[in-house]
C-alpha cells in the first residue's frame, strides 16, 4: 500500500500542478485584465458564493460522507448494489443542487446585499461604490447555476477516487481554467464589462468539467440513471453522516465569507488583495495537502472497514510527514518571497506595483497558517474515515468562533491584513484540535520517527530561510526588467530548494521516511 498511496499521491500532485499553473495563468488573465478595481472586487465576490456552496455539496462535506459508505458498499463486491447506490445518491444531489441553484438564481440580490452589506448600505445611500452591489446582483445570476454541474463532477470524481482513478477528478479543474482564459482572451475584448466574461467561463467552466468525467464514469459502468433516493438506506446514512459534515466544512468557509462581508466595509481593492494572495497559498495547498488528502481518505476508510488500526496510524503517520515536507519550506518561501514572487506573476496591465505590495501583506499572513491548513487536510479524514462527522464539527464551530474574535482583534488596526492573520490563527487552532482528539482517543499519535522527521524539516526550513534573505536585493530587485526579475526570483527559490534537500539528507533523511508503513 505504500507504493500505491505514493504513486496516487504522485498522480493527484501532478495533475494538480498543471490545474495550479493553469490556474496561475487565469489569474495572471484577470489581473492584467482588472487588476484590484471595482470589477475585480465584484468578480471574486461573484464566484466566492456559489464556491462556497460547491465545498459544501461537491468536494467538500459530501465527499467526506459519501466516501465512506461507498467504500462499504464497494468492498461487498456486489455490482448491481453499487449502481444503485449510485443512481439513488445522483438523483437525490442531483435535485437538491438544482433546486438550490435556481434559488440563488433567482434571490441573487438578496445575496448580494447579505454577503456584500457594505456595497448595498452604498446603494441605498447613492453612493459611488454601489455599483458594486448592482454589478454583484447580475453576475451571481451566471456564476450560480456553476454550483448545480460542479456539485455533479464532485460526485463523480469522488466515485472516481474511490475506485483508485485519482488522475480524472485531479486533471478536471484544468477545464475550468482553460475556459475562463479562453472567455477572457476573446470574449471580454468585446464586453462594456469584461467581468462578465470572466462569470460566463466560469459557467461554461462547470458543464464542461461535468461532461469530460462521465465518459470515465461509463467505463467504469457507474454511468446510471439518476433516481431519488431520500429513503434509500445508504443515502440515509451518507445524509446522517453530511449534515454534521456541512457544519464542520461550513466554518472554514463560512469565515470566509465573513472576511468578503468585513471587506466589503473596506477600501476598494481589499477582496482583490486577499483574493490574489490566497490564488497563491492554494497553488502549494492544492498541490500537497488536498492532494495527500485526496488518497488518504479512501485509504482510511479501507482500513477502518477491513478493522486494521495499525496500518490506519502508519498512513496517518505517512501523510503528516508528506505535508510537513512539502508544506514548511513552501511556507517560508511564500512568507520570505511574498512582494517578488507576486512581481513576477501579476504586475503587468492593471495589476500594478502597489497592488503587488499590498497582496503581499496579506500572501505573508496566510503563509504563516499554510502548514496548518495542509494538516487539517490530513486530520480530519481520520475522522470522516470512521464516519466520525461530529468531532470536526464541534471543534469547526470553536473555531470559527475564535476567528470572528480574531477579526475583530486583528482587522480594526491591521484591516485587511488582519483578515488573513485571522485565518490562519484559526486554522493553527484547528490542527491542534483535531490532532490533540485523535490522540486522546488512541486513533493516532505522531511517532517517535515523524517527530525527529519534523525536527530536521524545522532546521532545514530555518536554513533556507537564511538562504532566501541571503539573495533578497531589497528595492534594487522593483527597478529591473521582468527578465532580471524571474532570474533572480528562479534562482533563489532553486538555491533554496536544493539547500533544504542538502541539510534534510546531511540530518539523515533517507527515502524510507516516505514511506508508509500502512497497508
Amino acid at each position: 500500500m505504500s507504493k500505491k498511496l505514493m504513486k496516487s499521491g504522485l498522480v493527484v500532485s501532478v495533475m494538480t500542478l498543471i490545474s495550479r499553473v493553469l490556474g496561475l495563468a487565469r489569474d495572471v488573465v484577470v489581473a492584467r485584465l482588472m487588476g484590484d478595481g471595482a470589477a475585480a472586487d465584484v468578480f471574486f465576490f461573484a464566484n466566492k458564493i456559489p464556491n462556497f456552496l460547491r465545498r459544501l455539496f461537491a468536494e467538500g462535506a459530501f465527499a467526506q460522507a459519501f466516501i465512506p459508505v461507498l467504500t462499504e458498499v464497494h468492498h461487498l463486491d456486489d455490482k448491481k448494489a453499487l449502481r444503485e447506490f449510485v443512481a439513488r445518491v445522483s438523483g437525490t444531489l442531483g435535485a437538491i443542487v438544482f433546486i438550490v441553484s435556481l434559488i440563488g438564481v433567482i434571490a441573487s440580490p438578496v445575496l448580494a446585499a447579505l454577503f456584500g452589506a457594505g456595497w448595498f448600505i452604498d446603494y441605498l445611500n447613492d453612493e459611488p461604490a454601489g455599483d458594486k452591489f448592482t454589478l454583484a446582483s447580475t453576475m451571481l445570476k451566471i456564476t450560480f447555476p456553476y454550483l448545480a454541474f460542479i456539485s455533479l463532477t464532485g460526485l463523480s470524481g469522488a466515485i472516481l477516487n474511490t475506485l483508485n482513478k485519482f488522475a480524472v477528478a485531479a486533471f478536471t479543474p484544468v477545464l475550468l481554467n482553460v475556459c475562463i482564459i479562453g472567455l477572457a482572451v476573446y470574449l471580454a475584448p468585446g464586453m462594456e464589462q469584461p467581468a462578465f466574461a470572466l462569470a460566463w467561463g466560469v459557467f461554461l467552466g462547470g458543464i464542461v468539467q461535468l461532461g469530460f468525467q462521465l465518459p470515465f464514469l461509463y467505463r467504469a459502468g457507474l454511468l446510471v440513471k439518476p433516481k431519488w433516493g431520500w429513503h434509500d438506506d445508504n443515502v440515509v446514512k451518507v445524509r446522517k453522516l453530511m449534515i454534521p459534515a456541512l457544519f464542520g466544512v461550513s466554518v472554514g468557509q463560512l469565515n470566509l465569507l465573513f472576511d468578503t462581508f468585513i471587506a466589503s466595509f473596506l477600501v476598494t481593492g481589499s477582496i482583490s488583495w486577499l483574493y490574489y494572495s490566497d490564488r497563491l497559498l492554494e497553488f502549494p495547498l492544492g498541490l500537497f495537502g488536498i492532494a495527500i488528502a485526496t488518497v488518504i481518505l479512501p485509504t482510511l476508510s479501507r482500513n477502518h472497514v477491513t478493522k486494521d488500526p495499525k496500518s490506519f496510524a502508519g498512513n496517518m503517520d505517512w501523510a503528516v510527514r508528506m505535508v510537513s515536507v512539502l508544506g514548511l519550506p513552501a511556507a517560508v518561501g511564500l512568507a520570505f518571497m511574498a512582494e517578488p514572487i507576486l512581481t513576477v506573476i501579476f504586475q503587468r496591465g492593471a495589476f500594478t506595483a502597489d497592488t503587488a505590495r499590498f497582496a503581499s501583506y496579506s500572501l505573508t499572513a496566510y503563509a504563516f497558517g499554510l502548514w496548518f491548513f495542509m494538516l487539517v487536510k490530513v486530520f480530519a479524514p481520520g475522522f470522516y474515515s470512521r464516519q466520525d462527522t461530529k468531532t470536526p464539527v464541534k471543534f469547526g464551530i470553536w473555531c470559527m468562533a475564535a476567528n470572528m474574535v480574531f477579526n475583530v482583534i486583528f482587522a480594526i488596526p491591521y484591516g485587511y491584513i488582519g483578515l488573513a492573520i485571522a485565518t490562519s490563527l484559526s486554522a493553527a487552532l484547528n490542527a491542534g484540535l483535531l490532532y490533540g482528539r485523535l490522540h486522546q482517543i488512541g486513533i493516532y499519535t505522531l511517532s517517535g520517527q515523524t517527530l525527529l522527521f519534523l525536527g530536521r524539516v524545522i532546521i532545514a526550513c530555518s536554513v533556507m530561510a537564511a538562504v532566501i534573505l541571503y539573495f533578497d536585493k531589497g528595492d534594487e530587485f522593483y527597478t529591473l526588467d521582468l527578465l532580471p526579475q524571474i532570474y533572480h526570483v528562479a534562482r533563489t527559490i532553486g538555491a533554496a530548494v536544493l539547500v533544504f534537500a542538502v541539510v534534510m539528507m546531511g540530518l539523515g533523511t533517507r527515502p524510507g521516511h516516505f514511506r508508509s508503513t500502512g497497508s
